[in-house]
């Protein structure tokens, strides 16, 4: 008989006290410690929390699906929303073994950043982040790699969505009616220019230090919607409202919308609204009450879902589930360790028709796994279902300038549960118009894209083509 020296009950106590008394993660060490001395995690924890087999005491194994006859074995490792897909509308999860490579988890410069400056964030007296020495704003890769309360959780996401200096993302969106017909078909390109909180070059873009970023949003198609355009200049300081600026071509102007118009779809039939990007798209001071309400392992969507060889365009079309057995696209899954669960409300926006959001976050790395929203009355209402990691398919790697894989998100879906609405976004390579995503600006000039895609000036262009 083999006696376990952690069970099941030994690492949820672990957790229990560690959200208690505000300890960082990892059972058997710390995780960050860890990853920075050995690239991997799995010395940090006992089997029991790296092991699928273990956690479903063998019902579910690396290879199997995960679908409605054995998720009962997983619902303690999944948001309640994805349970609720897997066990009542027909989705499946392929599940994978744990990845053990901390490289595969974030994009090659900005983990060299948070490897090099791992102790140098604090928060100043206003509650924004900075570096300690200099007070002066962050100087990139997660500020808080150990994250032991819920607004340094929240600031890691906050402060670089994407990870990079620099993304562009073309991006295909299907949204489907509540019967699981077609809705809508959108191409639109995404683009996050980072001021500060950089990774490699210049500290400060342009010098302007009172700035985190420039966020601009073009779609391209169907004809109808093509060139509706919106930026979204934010400040570094997260106490201010980011300033929002649409075009939208039938008016032939540029316009100013009030910052609730975040809580709204930006064009008919999404369901998707700018609060809802990487878990934190609004200014992080705007949001209040936050805190860490558990840690504990859960399902993740990571490596495993680049289609950079399977598909030319790098779309996720393994459809299934719902009425017409289209609205769901298969994720593989693994089994996170440690996840710290965040729960936070809309405190800056007494008219916001979100009541309050709860955000998991993987200890290994910092990043969104699984975000849901609650309406006003406290009921379930929206899901955030993110895939990250390496542009790698088999033998398929798309690299770098370093020569390393790129990383960024592969697939999300928006799941408005109430309205039975969704959006199946996909990462693609190009998309009407002929714009491809990128995560460098080519030849290294930021400038060129700021005035391409990220001014009011610009946004009325793109517009008018």
């Amino acid at each position: 008989m083999r006696i376990r020296k952690y069970d099941f009950d030994y690492s949820r106590r672990q957790f229990a006290e560690k959200v208690a008394l505000g300890l960082g993660a990892g059972i058997l060490a710390p995780t960050w410690q860890t990853i920075a001395a050995t690239g991997e995690v799995a010395k940090a924890y006992p089997d029991e929390l790296t092991s699928i087999e273990l956690q479903t005491k063998g019902k579910i194994k690396p290879g199997d699906l995960i679908d409605a006859k054995n998720v009962e074995h997983a619902k303690h490792l999944m948001d309640p929303i994805m349970y609720k897909q897997v066990s009542e509308m027909g989705r499946r999860l392929r599940v994978r073994a744990p990845n053990k490579d901390i490289t595969q988890f974030f994009p090659h410069a900005y983990l060299e950043a948070t490897l090099k400056n791992n102790g140098k964030a604090s928060f100043d007296e206003t509650g924004n982040v900075v570096e300690t020495a200099t007070k002066g704003p962050w100087i990139g890769g997660n500020p808080f790699p150990d994250i032991k309360t819920g607004q340094e959780g929240i600031a890691n996401l906050t402060l670089s969505w994407g990870r990079h200096d620099m993304s562009q993302y073309a991006v295909r969106s299907y949204s489907l009616n509540p019967d699981g017909s077609p809705a809508y078909t959108y191409d639109l390109y995404w683009t996050e220019l980072n001021t500060t909180a950089r990774t490699e070059g210049d500290p400060v873009f342009q010098g302007k230090k009172d700035m985190l970023r420039y966020q601009s949003v073009f779609f391209t198609a169907p004809q109808e919607q093509a060139g509706a355009s919106f930026l979204v200049p934010w400040y570094y300081d997260q106490r201010k409202f980011p300033d929002i600026y649409g075009y939208l071509p039938q008016f032939r102007r540029v316009r100013q919308f009030p910052a609730n118009q975040r809580f709204e779809p930006i064009v008919p039939g999404l369901s998707f609204f700018l609060s809802d990007a990487w878990g934190a798209g609004d200014p992080m001071l705007t949001w209040g009450n936050t805190k860490i309400v558990g840690r504990g392992p859960l399902l993740v969507a990571g490596a495993g879902n680049f289609k950079g060889k399977s598909n030319a365009n790098w779309e996720n079309h393994s459809w299934h589930g719902g009425p017409k057995g289209k609205t769901f696209m298969e994720y593989t899954v693994e089994l996170a360790p440690e996840c710290v669960a965040i729960e936070s409300e809309p405190t800056g926006y007494p008219r916001a028709p979100v009541g309050k959001k709860k955000v998991w976050v993987d200890a290994r790395n910092g990043m969104l796994v699984a975000y849901i929203t609650f309406d006003r009355r406290g009921q379930l209402w929206k899901q955030v279902d993110a895939a990250f990691g390496p542009q790698i398919e088999g033998d398929f790697i798309n690299k770098d300038r370093h020569g390393k894989p790129h990383w960024s998100w592969t697939n999300v879906h928006f799941h408005d549960i109430q309205s039975g609405r969704m959006d199946l976004f996909n990462h693609c390579k190009q998309i009407a118009g002929g714009y491809a995503s990128q995560y460098e600006a080519p030849n290294g000039d930021e400038k060129a894209i700021v005035d391409k895609f990220c001014t009011q000036a610009a946004i009325a262009r793109l517009g008018a083509v």
